[in-house]
């Protein structure tokens, strides 16, 4: 081994530990999965409840919650930054700076801007962490480093990542309208399964803006996972796991479809029938916050989303309105759950137990 190999491989040694003792984990799961999930949560914290207090005033005609719902939703960037940042386990000052960090992401990524806060946060966050506490003068250099990049990079290529998650966006929204049957099922499959799945469908959903018809095929999806999987282990969890699970997330399964994976069949059949049923036979559309797209049933965000898209688009819902979204949200996904898991019940395929939550 030449003396030039033997120091490369000191100098990464040494970069491993480095990154070890600085908690700067290069991986999918901290980036794609845990980020991605803490972004959601900040979405949620600021914008999605932003627009429901704003929907509150509006139809109430009390201007105190349009003034709460303006200050929620102002603060989306920076929520979401320091959602990512602490799921980066970030040290306090990098934490905070992330607070200016998320706001310039977020402008500066325009329509786009949940992607790029989730791309120039992770990237200030590691870099803010790599100097903390580095230096005797750490409450000027952390800040400095982390504000000073994480700004800079916002605002070189926030707008590029935001036109270009806007683009994907418009490009499913656009394809949706031309084979509302075909990408209804794609797009009610993948992100019901993203749902289930321990990543964040709604920062998905938040971050290519989808709304419309292809809103509206996601959120067919989302409901047919949760309010499926809730019907079809009724056996198992009663009326504990219809809650948990129906207004909670049917990601409490993973463990189960982990170990047995025909589980998952009869909520992804619930998704693929829901998501044509929602573009081609009721049109129906999700225009609220991008965010609700990917929640499903969960507080019942999804459905409150539709409505907030009614009342911004000046729609007065009738009965025909509402009993549609009741169809795609709840009736057919519980239909088609149970016909298609008595079916795999009577073929052995499926047993009691099988999808029993942990207590």
């Amino acid at each position: 081994m030449t003396k030039a190999s033997t120091d490369a491989r000191k100098q990464q040694g040494a970069f491993a530990s480095f990154l070890k003792r600085k908690d700067i984990e290069i991986s999918f799961q901290r980036y794609a999965i845990d980020a991605l999930a803490a972004m959601a949560q900040g979405l949620f914290a600021s914008l999605l409840i932003g627009t429901i207090f704003n929907t509150i005033g509006n139809l109430s005609g009390l201007t105190a919650f349009n003034d709460i719902g303006a200050f929620a939703s102002a603060m989306a960037g920076p929520a979401m930054a320091c959602a990512i940042g602490r799921a980066l386990k970030c040290p306090p000052l990098v934490l905070f700076s992330l607070i200016t960090v998320g706001h310039a992401a977020n402008t500066a990524g325009g329509a786009g801007g949940p992607l790029a806060v989730l791309v120039v946060a992770i990237i200030a966050a590691e870099l803010g962490k790599a100097v903390s506490k580095e230096t005797k003068v750490d409450i000027l250099v952390t800040p400095a480093v982390t504000i000073g990049l994480g700004c800079a990079l916002a605002i070189l290529a926030g707008p590029w990542i935001g036109k270009g998650a806007m683009a994907v966006g418009n490009f499913i929204m656009w394809a949706t309208e031309l084979q509302p049957f075909f990408m209804g099922i794609i797009i009610a499959v993948v992100v019901g399964i993203a749902l289930t799945l321990p990543i964040s469908s709604a920062a998905i959903c938040a971050a290519l803006g989808l709304t419309g018809l292809a809103g509206g095929a996601a959120l067919a999806g989302c409901c047919a996972q949760m309010v499926g999987f809730a019907v079809i282990s009724f056996r198992d969890n009663g009326w504990g796991g219809i809650v948990s699970q129906g207004l909670g997330t049917s990601m409490l399964q993973m463990g189960n479809i982990m170990r047995k994976p025909t589980i998952w069949i009869a909520p992804t059949v619930a998704s693929a029938v829901g998501g044509p049923v929602a573009t081609c036979l009721l049109h129906l559309q999700q225009n609220g916050a991008a965010i609700a797209s990917g929640m499903g049933t969960c507080g019942l965000v999804g459905p409150i989303g539709v409505y907030t898209g009614w009342v911004a688009d000046g729609i007065t819902p009738g009965l025909l309105e509402w009993a549609g979204l009741a169809l795609v949200c709840v009736i057919l996904p519980a239909v088609v759950s149970l016909l298609v898991n008595a079916g795999l019940r009577r073929a052995g395929i499926i047993h009691d137990g099988d999808m029993a939550l942990e207590s």
